[in-house]
């Protein structure tokens, strides 16, 4: 068996992706398929001794769509390259698209205009019959240029025999355009009470779906960069040892068993064994660790993560694709390729909403046509139009764009960016909530919390040394300690003599003082008793913090405490989310004791420590197989897969590169509160939704039997089609009236 991935070109709604799903499994030796409507990918496993890549290729266009190879041989080189095969189709894409919507957007505008040009003093000398001409001349290019797609895909939808919004575009556009050329040319075969045009009708529908087609490919295009920032942290060349001399070569040179020489400052390129000196390496963008990580021979690195301190000597024992960032790489990409497109309401009822209507008007000409008065055929073909023009999508295609259009400009408002319509309509039915913990629940850089004196030292005295000591030191404790000095308007001077015991903390001279400050490894190492704070420490310890000792002449001075403090609105948020009954899980690449320590501080009751960042997106999977909608909100490149994996990744604007691209909401405020808010909006923007559904086809629905004529035996009443246009009009009206009164609304955790 093998998997594979075929970009496809076309799809636009649920139906486009169950056609193409239906015809690959119907391919034999294919044993599942599935399509991402997002990612414009189809991910199917199948017998390679039973059937090739090309039959799948051809089964997709068999279906009405396009398919785009990406050779497995070159995906390394598709990912490495801006301009790969995915890209140019999706720009592709974009500029038809561009392109179709100004020339049917210039066009559509000219013909309301026309439409009512007695209001223009410089076009009331033109003749009615001039005007039609006219707008039929105009109109004519918009309905099949810029519709030309909506025909394609309504031709491949009859094939199929099934229907979607292609078919009501198609169907109703035509319904109008056709009509009103028999009206323009053929105006003796309708009633003269009814000869009105609806070009412009036919021409704004395009555009508008034009519209809302081209920023659904943008927002698609941008998928992609994921991936693309992560290949980019890898370092592109290597510095190795062969033959007892160094040399550089580029990353995909490297061997496993090779040694690699990795000096301060630089990413470490392989993952392997360090084999000789120590260092600290800053981890965090991998396991999530906030403080580096002391490195000695015996110890193993992982790629990408960056060598603060001293030079290492590390045998490869990872390369290429088997690297832990290559293994991030692949579960982002198998998680877009997963996550199942949203069923949109309108693309569900369209399916049975369009056979249905032209089911009725069908009906409509038949029984006027045989039972009807004279001339039998005109009110056959007035009414047969009248039920088609009445049932026109423009109001169901503008239900959902509109509601989602505001609701996502009010977002941005607050700095809580959606990057689809998907996570809008998504967020509401979230039920956990997983929070990474550093740099999203926590600030994500150290910071003095505790500092305790002992004997006749001062909390400034025992600052002020410490600063002394670590001075020298590039170690983000040392950084914290000199900025929480700051803070009192105080410097440390350079101290006379400065030695870094990597893993243990440093020891310096100053003004004839030695000065040793480090955590209980270098007082042993030292010998020196801290039985006198140990209690403090052990109490500091508890709580997840990280104490560091100060010694002055070998005596002990005092203890300072440092720790990654959670932001200040996290318990807020934290309480909000319980109020409103959701699960909040807190799951970090830390250690239990300070995750436990975190978790009691903002009330948090279930814990995931200590977990790998291929881990974190199963984790997210058991949680979605338990019957969870699940959020991640997160900040890291550790956290991209798990971002992707769930329902919705919720990404902190402050982040890494990574991080935002995966995931689909935004907050640039960095504030924990708009995850709430997200919600809020989600659960306000839905409620939006199904109003303008209801909008959209009431007037349909009960001006359809009209339209078909049921009160004309009754009350000699048939409904003219510019009544069924007027109807239209008015429920599109009502759509985006009740869209734009969502500008008004105020969140509930604000008020």
């Amino acid at each position: 068996m093998r998997t594979t991935e075929i970009y496809v070109q076309g799809m636009h709604c649920a139906s486009c992706v169950a056609r193409v799903e239906k015809a690959l499994r119907q391919v034999r030796g294919v044993s599942d398929a599935s399509v991402n409507l997002v990612t414009n990918k189809a991910t199917v496993q199948y017998d390679e001794s039973a059937v090739k890549r090309q039959d799948l290729e051809k089964a997709i266009a068999t279906a009405g769509y396009t398919p785009l190879a990406v050779p497995e041989s070159d995906k390394k080189k598709v990912l490495d390259t801006e301009k790969d095969i995915e890209q140019t189709a999706q720009n592709q894409e974009i500029a038809d698209l561009k392109k179709r919507l100004i020339f049917s957007g210039i066009l559509s505008a000219l013909s309301l205009i026309l439409n009512f040009y007695y209001l223009f003093p410089f076009l009331s000398e033109i003749s009615l019959q001039s005007v039609y001409y006219i707008l039929f001349v105009i109109v004519t290019p918009v309905q099949f240029y810029a519709g030309l797609p909506f025909y394609r895909g309504f031709w491949n939808t009859l094939k199929h025999k099934t229907a979607d919004m292609n078919s009501l575009i198609a169907v109703g556009t035509s319904a109008a355009y056709f009509y009103s050329a028999a009206v323009t040319f053929f105006p003796y075969i309708i009633p003269e009470t009814s000869r009105a045009v609806y070009y412009d009708t036919a021409a704004v529908i395009i555009t508008l779906i034009i519209l809302g087609r081209f920023l659904e490919a943008k927002a698609k295009g941008r998928t992609s960069e994921a991936i693309k920032r992560l290949f980019a942290l890898r370092p592109k060349t290597a510095v190795i040892e062969r033959n007892g001399s160094e040399m550089t070569v580029p990353i995909e040179e490297v061997q496993p068993g090779d040694v690699v020489i990795l000096k301060p400052g630089q990413k470490m390129p392989v993952d392997g064994i360090v084999i000789s000196g120590s260092s600290s390496i800053d981890e965090s963008m991998i396991t999530g660790e906030s403080l580096p990580v002391d490195k000695q021979a015996g110890d193993t690195v992982i790629g990408a993560t960056i060598n603060k301190q001293g030079m290492l000597k590390v045998r490869a024992t990872k390369v290429g694709s088997e690297t832990v960032l290559a293994q991030i790489i692949k579960l982002v990409e198998q998680a877009q390729g997963s996550k199942a497109p949203i069923q949109r309401l309108a693309d569900k009822v369209a399916s049975q909403f369009v056979p249905a209507v032209i089911a009725v008007a069908l009906i409509t000409f038949i029984v006027w046509f045989f039972l009807g008065p004279k001339p039998s055929v005109t009110y056959a073909l007035v009414n047969f139009i009248a039920v088609l023009i009445i049932a026109c999508p423009c109001a169901l295609g503008l239900a959902t764009p509109t509601a989602i259009m505001v609701g996502t400009g009010k977002g941005a408002e607050y700095g809580i960016l959606f990057k689809n319509g998907e996570a809008l309509e998504t967020a509401h039915q979230i039920t956990t909530v997983v929070f990474d913990k550093t740099g999203t629940l926590t600030k994500g850089t150290p910071e003095v919390t505790d500092v305790f004196p002992v004997g006749k030292m001062t909390a400034e005295d025992v600052l002020f040394y410490a600063s002394v000591a670590e001075k020298g030191s590039e170690h983000p404790i040392g950084e914290a300690v000199l900025k929480e000095l700051e803070k009192m308007n105080r410097t440390a001077p350079d101290a006379d003599v400065f030695s870094a015991f990597p893993g243990m903390g440093v020891m310096a001279t100053y003004k004839g003082k030695q000065l040793l400050f480090g955590s209980r490894k270098l007082m042993t190492y030292y010998s020196i008793d801290v039985n006198s704070i140990e209690e403090n420490l052990g109490e500091l310890e508890m709580q997840g913090k990280t104490a560091m000792v100060l010694c002055i002449d070998r005596q002990v001075a005092g203890v300072v405490a440092v720790a990654d403090v959670v932001k200040p609105d996290a318990q807020k948020a934290i309480e909000k989310l319980h109020l409103m009954n959701k699960k909040v899980i807190l799951m970090t690449g830390d250690n239990a004791k300070t995750a436990e320590a975190i978790s009691r501080q903002l009330g948090i009751d279930t814990i995931r420590a200590e977990v790998l960042p291929e881990d974190k997106a199963e984790e997210i999977k058991r949680l979605q197989t338990q019957g969870y909608i699940v959020a991640m909100a997160g900040d890291g490149i550790n956290d991209a897969p798990a971002l992707v994996q769930a329902d919705v990744g919720i990404a902190l604007g402050s982040g890494t590169d990574v991080a935002v691209e995966s995931g689909d909401i935004v907050l640039m405020k960095n504030s924990l509160m708009d995850v709430v808010r997200a919600m809020e909006l989600s659960s306000y923007t839905i409620k939006k939704i199904k109003q303008n559904l209801f909008f959209a086809f009431f007037y349909n629905t009960v001006a359809i039997p009209i339209a078909a004529g049921v009160l004309y035996p009754f009350t000699g009443f048939l409904l003219n089609p510019m009544i069924a246009a007027a109807a239209m009009a008015m429920s599109s009206l009502s759509v985006v009236t009740n869209s734009l009164s969502m500008k008004r609304y105020q969140f509930t955790i604000d008020n």
